[in-house]
């Protein structure tokens, strides 16, 4: 079981337009609301394609039947905090999304630690621990290494997608993969060269380290610097609503962790699992959604070669 934590879930609503018209009125077909946030997207992947996963998160009390209703089958422990649960919208036009997303309610210090315990009480029988998301106001800042350190503990591989502090936080507790966007990882470090960013956090005390290069694909940084950085791409520029799509890159290598402990030794099938998983995501209409039927095509399709750096911008990422 892969036991998902999101520390700042939200009402995920996508709507569809032609094209937006700032500061106009746009009539729009019923859009779609589900219970969202990374580490949701990522469980709902991994239920997708075959994997089993739980939920852990806190959310408020107006939102919490709807929630676990909108999870399905999907098992979960959610802390039930006041308040309601924070709305991220995904504008989607045939070639870009827009994505408004709230902060959240700040939670108190008490409910922090129930949900940490909640974790915690989680991973006798967990094989790989994923953290994942943004944080509301008012979350202490030991939150994510918290997490990772009881997933240390627990003797399981844990992964973080996470910024700033809660980022650094995760590498110094020793997470067996850390997976940044190049602007998450520029905002954490203060390196623009994402590898230097990589290492920069592996001195902190992280393994391997994969980085969202958005159009560019993605690169793979191992912990041993005598290794070489990897980089993977598609021949060709997807288009869809990439919103979502790093979620599904850190589900591919949670399933792969799940399996096998030190499965992140293995640069290159690390890199092009979530490097396929990624893709695929993109062509799915909403965030949490993958068609196992695309990820061999996909797979054939990547290009992982030793990387030379790279000058391009990240493609715009909901961080959820």
């Amino acid at each position: 079981m892969i036991v998902t934590v999101t520390p700042n879930p939200a009402v995920d609503i996508t709507l569809t337009v032609g094209h937006l018209d700032p500061g106009h009125t746009h009539r729009v077909a019923p859009g779609i609301r589900r219970a969202g946030g990374k580490g949701l997207n990522v469980a709902r992947v991994l239920t997708r394609m075959g994997s089993q996963a739980l939920v852990v998160a806190p959310v408020g009390h107006n939102d919490l039947d709807w929630f676990g209703s909108d999870l399905g089958r999907i098992p979960f422990s959610l802390v039930e905090v006041p308040g309601n649960v924070r709305q991220s919208t995904a504008i989607v036009e045939p070639d870009r999304t827009t994505i408004i997303n709230e902060t959240g309610v700040g939670v108190d210090a008490e409910f922090w630690a129930e949900l940490l315990a909640a974790v915690t009480g989680r991973l006798t029988d967990a094989t790989c621990l994923v953290v994942s998301g943004s944080v509301p106001p008012g979350c202490p800042d030991t939150l994510y290494g918290d997490l990772v350190a009881a997933g240390r503990a627990a003797d399981i591989p844990v992964i973080a997608d996470a910024t700033g502090t809660q980022l650094r936080n995760a590498a110094v507790a020793g997470a067996t993969v850390l997976k940044p966007n190049a602007s998450e990882l520029l905002d954490t470090t203060g390196e623009s060269d994402p590898v230097a960013g990589a290492r920069a956090l592996q001195s902190m005390g992280a393994g391997l380290v994969l980085v969202s290069l958005g159009e560019a694909g993605m690169i793979a940084v191992p912990a041993d610097p005598a290794e070489p950085v990897l980089a993977a791409r598609l021949g060709r520029i997807l288009t869809g609503n990439p919103t979502g799509a790093g979620d599904a890159g850190v589900a591919g290598v949670a399933a792969l962790l799940a399996l096998n402990p030190r499965a992140h030794l293995d640069t290159r099938a690390i890199l092009a699992r979530a490097t396929a998983w990624s893709a695929a995501a993109v062509l799915e209409p909403i965030a949490g959604e993958i068609d196992p039927a695309r990820i061999a095509d996909l797979e054939r399709e990547i290009t992982i070669s030793a990387y030379e750096g790279q000058a391009t911008t990240d493609t715009q990422k909901r961080e959820s």
